[in-house]
């Protein structure tokens, strides 16, 4: 049997995501253009699995890892989520799921997929969640046992999202890159640094991966006509990568949607 349980009382805690009423129209519509410029961007790629991660922790990667899938399974695609964040895992969270079971348990081989799965947990959006945390998050991510799974999940997915730790601080992400299309980059508005995206971005580079873009979120829109307090931005490419809202210095501020996201 699939995992389908929920944490009892578990939305008190969920952050804010597009399946809430209450989001403003500007970032519904900048979540449906980044759905667009995804679709294109992995076009010409070798599948459809791809990666989210930012620089370093903060700056909203999970969040935007949750409205991605589910915008893309609103456009009636067959979406996975994985919670490959084995350090500091949030989905289970963000979605109210039960976390005993999931990927970590699945590499290992102590469970099956089935036995792992969140089927459904919005229309057409299926979700893994990390699990127990493992003492080899990095080994576990790039062990053949990882390869084999998203290679056999691809046939039965029209997109794979894996959400992992930020580049900057462990290798966890690059580690994937053999069998991912490439990397999406998450950066907080007034938050992230130039210096900081630019190390992520080399060292997606060096590892010989591919960079999909990058997100700026946290931007606000409330000089906008429909009023919404956040905004998205995305850059499409390597060429873009780092050339919009860096450089900069900036205390650090908190924010009502994606703190303390890792």
């Amino acid at each position: 049997m699939a995992n389908t349980k929920k944490i009892p009382g578990g939305n008190r805690n969920r952050r804010r995501t597009l399946m809430d009423k209450n989001v403003a129209f500007p970032v519904t519509e900048a979540y449906k253009n980044l759905r667009t410029n995804i679709s294109f961007a992995l076009s010409t790629k070798k599948n459809k699995i791809f990666a989210i991660s930012s620089a370093l922790a903060s700056e909203g990667k999970s969040t935007v890892a949750a409205n991605i899938a589910i915008t893309l399974a609103q456009n009636n695609n067959h979406v996975l989520l994985i919670d490959g964040d084995l350090r500091k895992p949030v989905q289970h969270r963000v979605f109210s799921l039960t976390n005993d079971l999931g990927l970590s348990t699945l590499i290992s081989g102590t469970n099956t997929f089935k036995e792992i799965v969140h089927h459904n947990v919005i229309d057409n959006l299926d979700i893994v969640t990390c699990g127990p945390i493992p003492p080899n998050p990095s080994e576990m991510l790039g062990s053949d046992n990882m390869k084999q799974l998203l290679d056999q999940l691809s046939a039965h997915y029209d997109y794979i999202i894996i959400d992992t730790p930020p580049i900057n601080i462990v290798t966890d992400c690059l580690t994937l890159l053999d069998s991912i299309a490439g990397v999406l980059l998450i950066a907080k508005f007034a938050q992230s640094t130039y210096d900081a995206l630019q190390e992520a971005i080399e060292a997606i580079k060096m590892a010989d991966g591919s960079l999909l873009g990058v997100v700026v979120n946290n931007v606000s829109v409330m000089s906008g006509k429909y009023g919404g307090k956040y905004g998205y931005r995305y850059r499409y490419g390597y060429r873009y990568g780092y050339g919009y809202g860096y450089g900069y210095s900036y205390s650090r501020k908190p924010s009502d949607e994606g703190e303390n996201d890792e």
